[in-house]
C-alpha cells in the first residue's frame, strides 16, 4: 500500500474532529464548569496543552515528595533506589 493511501485511510472527517473536539473540551476543568457553551478548537486545544502542563507539574512535585519521604524512612538502598527510579519514569 502506498503512502498516500495509508494517509487517505487515516484521514480525519471534520464531524470526528468536531466530536474529539467537544469530548476533549468535557475533560477540561476551566472549560467545563457550568457552561453549555462551545469553545473554539484553538480555545481547547491551548487549553488542554496548558492542562497538561499542570499536571505534569504536579506529577513532578508529587514525585519529588514521595522521593523526599522515602529517603526518610528506613529501607534498603537498593529498594530506595528500585523506587526512585520508578518514580522518575
Amino acid at each position: 500500500m502506498s503512502s498516500q493511501g495509508s494517509r487517505a485511510s487515516n484521514k480525519i472527517t471534520d464531524d470526528e474532529l468536531n466530536s474529539l473536539i467537544l469530548k476533549l473540551q468535557t475533560l477540561l476543568p476551566q472549560l467545563n464548569q457550568g457552561r453549555n457553551g462551545r469553545a473554539s478548537a484553538t480555545k481547547v486545544l491551548n487549553e488542554t496543552c496548558c492542562y497538561i502542563r499542570k499536571l505534569q507539574k504536579e506529577v513532578d512535585d508529587l514525585s519529588e515528595r514521595l522521593s523526599q519521604r522515602l529517603g526518610s524512612v528506613d529501607i534498603t538502598s537498593f529498594d530506595a533506589e528500585i523506587l526512585k527510579g520508578l518514580l522518575q519514569q
